[in-house]
């Protein structure tokens, strides 16, 4: 049945760029907003098969079991009973899930997935349940991203959900076991990998490691439930974001415990959030996390933002469905500031961990940073880490020396920047910026501006250097001191490479 559902949705063109365009941009905006009139107003009265789905799967509005048929010609109504993607009563059809298009470039080649998860708020009217499905999120798509696309034998999807991580992995790997609590998730996890022709993926019921004990995979990744609520049973808890513990000791317990089940060479890669507490900063507290586990680890943690408590707490209470003006709402928030307020959190930060099991000998990469801005997101980010662990395990085998022999090229993707005084001869700031991925950017000082732009892959770094102190007049052993190590720190971001 699954096969057929397939096969009707290609031929009706149910893709995400196809739905978009019915709509229109504005409209597909909104519906993540919760509105769904803009696009519904956009169809009109369109009844062909794209318009009759996209109500249907995408809106979750009830429509005409005719109009569905002729629309799900192999399918048909009572093929989306079976499955249980929705019920007939009074010649309507009414979805009990949604199943919506979704685009996304693990490689250079596009994929084009349906993806079935539970109604949302706009289609339910209201506040989610607790044992809520969800779809693709922002948050997926992040994690999504972020996956090495370096091979891999077995993948672990720790917290699979709608199995999105799951179906992405399955592109690099020989098999995935996807894990959840939640005996509804991973039913919506086997229907999408039915539903997508993906084999290799088995789902197993428990909670973080506890149903691969004793097994080892050599990548995990995770989008766990992360969200910080109060543990008090008049406040919602939704399987969905909320691990059942307090704070942030999901996250914790995942860093503590998930060495034990990477193979060495193995790396991890999750989601998280972090408290700030009585002045320990969120990012201090995670290396806590990581010097605690049994099996030594090596780390890059990435803070992407940050939150107060009330901005936190208004925005997880909204995520619910109770919106600010409803009744409750500002209990709601009072109790998670009260929550905050018992643990002294100043702050909440959100963003990337990246483990990873050294194959022999003490972990090498220690790296906790706070980085904003933009990225070059789609499948750029996950190559762009895989490329910075390539160059630190190259530089960890490179003394100073070997560096300087090395022969470097500037990132395609890399500008330079200057800006002048009106009048002035010289820059008063030089700036490099990458265009993919974390989009750093870094005022540098003249010399290093001056080697990064000679870096073209014909000389070594340490006769560009002597060239350079030439012209700058200043001593070359003091100026190669000053600079290799900031080379070594551009090769790991991605600014220079080994040509």
């Amino acid at each position: 049945m699954c096969r057929a559902l397939a096969a009707d949705l290609h031929d009706a063109g149910f893709s995400a760029e196809a739905v978009r365009a019915a709509w229109g941009d504005a409209a597909d905006d909104a519906i993540a907003r919760g509105l769904r009139s803009p696009a519904d107003r956009a169809l009109g009265s369109r009844d062909d098969a794209l318009a009759v789905l996209s109500r249907l799967l995408v809106l979750g509005m009830p429509q005409g079991n005719e109009s569905v048929d002729r629309s799900l010609v192999r399918t048909r109504a009572r093929g989306l009973v079976r499955l249980g993607l929705a019920d007939v009563a009074d010649d309507m059809v009414r979805p009990l899930a949604v199943v919506r298009p979704q685009s996304f470039s693990p490689t250079a080649v596009s994929s084009q997935w349906w993806i079935a998860s539970d109604l949302d708020e706009a289609a339910l009217g209201g506040p989610l349940p607790e044992d809520h499905v969800l779809g693709v999120g922002g948050a997926s798509l992040t994690l999504a991203s972020l996956h090495l696309p370096t091979p891999a034998t077995r993948v672990l999807d720790v917290g699979a959900g709608c199995g999105i991580q799951a179906l992405r992995a399955r592109a690099y790997a020989d098999r995935v076991v996807a894990t959840d609590i939640s005996a509804r998730a991973l039913a919506f996890t086997r229907l999408n990998a039915l539903l997508n022709g993906v084999d290799g993926i088995e789902v197993r019921l428990g909670s973080l490691f506890e149903p691969v004990a004793g097994e080892q995979f050599d990548r995990i990744v995770s989008n766990p439930p992360f969200v910080i609520t109060p543990r008090l049973a008049d406040v919602p808890s939704y399987e969905y974001r909320d691990g059942g513990m307090v704070g942030d000791a999901m996250v914790a317990a995942f860093v503590t415990g998930v060495g034990a089940h990477l193979a060495p060479g193995g790396v991890a890669q999750l989601l998280g959030n972090w408290e700030t507490r009585e002045g320990t900063p969120g990012l201090d507290r995670v290396r806590e996390w990581v010097e605690a586990s049994p099996v030594p680890l090596d780390a890059w943690v990435v803070e992407r933002e940050s939150l107060d408590p009330l901005s936190y707490a208004e925005l997880w209470v909204r995520d619910g469905g109770t919106q600010a003006g409803m009744p409750g709402f500002a209990r709601l928030v009072d109790v998670w500031l009260d929550d905050f307020g018992s643990r002294r959190v100043t702050e909440v930060g959100f963003g990337y961990i990246l483990l990873r099991r050294p194959v022999s000998g003490a972990p090498t990469l220690a790296r906790y940073e706070r980085l904003s801005g933009s990225t070059s997101g789609g499948e750029g980010l996950g190559a762009h880490l895989a490329d910075a662990l390539a160059a630190h395990d190259r530089l960890d085998g490179l003394d100073d020396d070997r560096v300087a022999a090395s022969v470097l090229l500037v990132a395609p993707d890399v500008t330079e920047n200057r800006h002048h005084l009106p009048g002035a001869e010289d820059p008063t700031v030089i700036e490099l910026r990458q265009g993919g991925g974390f989009g750093r950017a870094l005022a540098v000082d003249p010399g290093l501006a001056a080697l990064v732009g000679a870096c073209d892959g014909d000389l070594p770094v340490g006769v560009l250097i002597d060239a350079i102190a030439q012209l700058l007049e200043v001593d070359a052993p003091a100026l190669r001191g000053d600079l290799i190590p900031r080379v070594r720190e551009l090769l790991f971001t991605g600014f220079l490479r080994f040509a």
